[in-house]
């Protein structure tokens, strides 16, 4: 082996300190994301004395299954199930067509004011969701709408991240597939269908994903639009736990335990897409 070659990999094997110093941040990062979920979990198994007795303890020192039982018992949890997937479900689907409807138009249509219209969109990214939020509750009392699933879905039914996503994604795809399909007598809508959106699975599973969790986990606006029991989500209804006086913090644990189930098998099946769709983000 000659020495040009013993340099070359002397320079580009790393050093032992450094390889030591990595894996001692990554484990750091890795125990600081993790950490918080097992004491979650830890805390939905263990009983409220055992809990203040040593809060920082990360396993019990006897399990029990009181937090799971309350919360069955003590909510209608099926029934907050069913309106969390509903609300997340159907609102992240509606999300999906309008956004990529919307991005297909700015991406590969040309009208005046295209670029104008982008970036009114953008703009609506800079103003946070509580400016809004009376407004569209006044609104929604004018509709007759509050506790009602319309109300809980439509004002939710687009999001400006999703169209500068799903646009920025557009545009990486060849316009040569276009022209293609147009010589053969597709409609724009037809290449947006049969064309474009097939080619687009990273970016709709990263959307999806990031629509889903971000409503699965949403709290303020299910509490501000529903006043019923019947139409609470799952993250508004575990806040009837939260007395003025006193917690039950095993429901309460137990109760966010569950819900973090559907966000990780979503996660679970989509992640191929996710990390292509976050890794071609970058590429444009």
């Amino acid at each position: 082996m000659s020495t040009d070659t013993l340099r070359v990999r002397s320079k580009t094997r790393p050093h032992p300190l450094q390889a030591s110093a990595k894996w001692i941040f990554l484990g750091l990062g890795v125990a600081a994301a993790i950490v918080p979920f097992i004491w979650m979990l830890s805390g939905s198994l263990r009983s409220e004395n055992d809990l203040f007795h040593n809060p920082a303890s990360l396993f019990p020192t006897s399990i029990t299954l009181h937090g799971y039982i309350g919360v069955w018992q003590q909510l209608p949890f099926v029934r907050l199930l069913l309106n969390s997937f509903i609300f997340a479900g159907v609102t992240t689907a509606a999300t999906l067509l309008f956004d990529s409807m919307c991005a297909y138009a700015l991406a590969r249509l040309h009208f005046r004011g295209r670029t104008i219209c982008f970036w009114i969109v953008l703009a609506t990214l800079m103003v946070p969701f509580q400016v809004t939020l009376i407004p569209v509750f006044i609104e929604l009392f004018h509709f007759g709408w509050l506790n009602t699933y319309q109300g809980l879905i439509i004002p939710r039914a687009t999001s400006a991240f999703g169209i500068f996503l799903f646009r920025q994604f557009f545009i990486s795809i060849p316009t040569e597939l276009d022209e293609a399909a147009r010589i053969d007598g597709a409609s724009h809508w037809r290449i947006y269908w049969q064309v474009i959106l097939p080619l687009s699975k990273p970016a709709i599973a990263t959307v999806a994903i990031l629509n889903f969790m971000n409503l699965w986990n949403d709290l303020l606006w299910p509490l501000v639009v529903t006043t019923s029991p019947d139409m609470l989500t799952l993250p508004a209804g575990l806040t009837l736990f939260g007395g003025q006086h006193i917690t039950d913090h095993a429901v309460l644990l137990a109760g966010a335990t569950i819900s973090l189930l559907p966000i990780a098998v979503a996660f679970f099946f989509a992640q191929k897409y996710f990390v292509a769709g976050v890794a071609t983000t970058g590429l444009k």
